[in-house]
């Protein structure tokens, strides 16, 4: 089986810091879903109006630019653990979470959690756990890259301390150390399949192997530093080449993401699964995806393929 007969969710990548190349190949290796968790920019934000503009684009710009590639685009919305450590920020950020997390394509609260495991980390954590559970919407959980064991086990203790059911919680960036107990405990387990960094594909393989596919999921975590978009694709090839079954790779790179982010009520297999029309004629706010004189792609894609 070729991994090219079959169709994947990006569960985790960050396409507002992406190209349109990026689509592109994304969507001629299989991709047919994204998902885009509100994070941290890569220099502390200075107001919470730019965190509204940022959560703008998310609903809005980067679902319409997506679907120019004939990607259908969805998003998390939070306040990253990171900037929560700016109170003045995060007090802001506070207010206009309820105004985002009910618009369409939004399929859950994240990526929240901890980063350097601060009080004030702890409280937004915590405040943003309420909103889901009274949206009834999933948690895309950020484990924090220092201390991460220490860091994956209280984010799960703090859920469960809301009443939040793991069945509803994706922990994320999890790896070798980690991995056991989040499925143990009956949370999703994700993992970021990052060059050198966090969890490497050859590593995802032998985690398959070892533990099997159920509440298990992979993504790209691609953003604006070196990483690889099409590390979902690439992951599931080489599964299949190392003789895991087409079953779980099924699981780890399109089945498990949906049946997780679904519960949203937000995202369904029928988005994407009819025929996908591209029209780059197309614009939003009056603004299009062509430059330079570029002929627009119109045409229908067909979806019709292994899943």
């Amino acid at each position: 089986m070729d991994a090219q007969n079959l169709i994947f969710i990006d569960p985790h990548i960050h396409c507002i810091s992406r190209i349109t190349d990026d689509y592109e190949a994304l969507r001629a290796n299989g991709v047919v879903a994204v998902i885009e968790p509100a994070f941290w920019l890569g220099q502390p934000r200075t107001e919470a109006g730019s965190y509204k503009d940022y959560l703008s684009m998310l609903v809005g710009w980067e679902r319409f630019r997506a679907s120019q590639f004939g990607i259908k685009h969805y998003c998390t919305v939070g306040l990253n653990s990171k900037e929560a450590n700016n109170e003045y920020l995060a007090e802001g950020v506070m207010e206009l979470l309820p105004l985002f997390a009910t618009k369409e394509g939004v399929v859950g609260i994240g990526e929240i959690g901890y980063d350097d495991q601060t009080p004030l980390e702890d409280k937004y954590y915590r405040l943003q756990l309420e909103l889901a559970k009274e949206l009834d919407l999933p948690v895309q959980i950020h484990t924090p890259h220092r201390d991460k064991k220490a860091g994956t086990g209280r984010s799960m203790d703090v859920c469960i301390e809301h009443g939040i059911d793991p069945s509803k919680v994706i922990v994320d960036h999890n790896n070798e150390e980690t991995v056991k107990e989040v499925l143990d405990r009956g949370f999703w387990a994700a993992f970021s399949i990052y060059p050198s960094t966090k969890m490497g594909n050859e590593r995802m393989v032998e985690i398959v192997k070892k533990y099997g596919s159920e509440r298990i999921m992979i993504n790209s975590a691609a953003d604006w530093g070196i990483s690889d978009p099409l590390a979902v694709p690439k992951t599931a090839a080489l599964m299949l080449e190392r003789g895991i079954s087409i079953e779980q790779v099924k699981d780890v790179t399109y089945n498990n993401a949906l049946a997780a982010f679904g519960q949203s009520g937000q995202m369904k297999e029928e988005d994407w699964l009819q025929d996908t029309n591209i029209d780059q004629r197309e614009r939003f706010n009056g603004n299009s995806v062509l430059r330079g004189g570029r002929d627009p792609r119109v045409e229908k894609l067909s979806n019709n393929i292994i899943r």
